[in-house]
């Protein structure tokens, strides 16, 4: 693919968490501190970058992957891993993780993960 690796190939288009350029993330800025660690997050933007560059390279079920990864994205850390939990065999009953597709959806937008929850539900 052509525009792979997206910060070579088209670093203009990214965008920290917080707004400044990708380009401007340097080893100088960390040291000055203008860039933090919530700046190194990954953002839904580039997910969904990275997604069209699975699509165009014919890898469907990893574009699906990564736009399921840009919904969670806003998601707290706590929450994500509160779900994952969840997911677990045995750890939660069908009306959990049907709560927890609701309120994925509700609160975040998060309608992919809601499915993909809601699936492992019926199963």
């Amino acid at each position: 693919m052509p525009e792979y690796p997206l910060s070579e190939k088209l670093p203009e288009r990214l965008r920290t968490p917080s707004g400044p350029p990708f380009e401007e993330v340097t080893f100088e800025a960390v040291l000055a501190g203008r860039v933090t660690m919530a700046d190194l997050r990954v953002t839904a933007e580039a997910l969904e970058l990275q997604a069209q560059v699975a699509e165009q390279a014919g890898r469907p079920q990893l574009a699906e992957n990564l736009r399921r990864a840009a919904e969670l994205v806003a998601v707290p850390d706590e929450e994500i891993l509160a779900i994952y939990n969840a997911l677990r065999p045995g750890r939660a009953d069908r009306s959990k993780l049907l709560a927890l597709a609701s309120e994925l959806e509700a609160r975040y937008g998060a309608f992919r993960c809601a499915a993909l929850i809601r699936e492992a539900a019926e199963i």
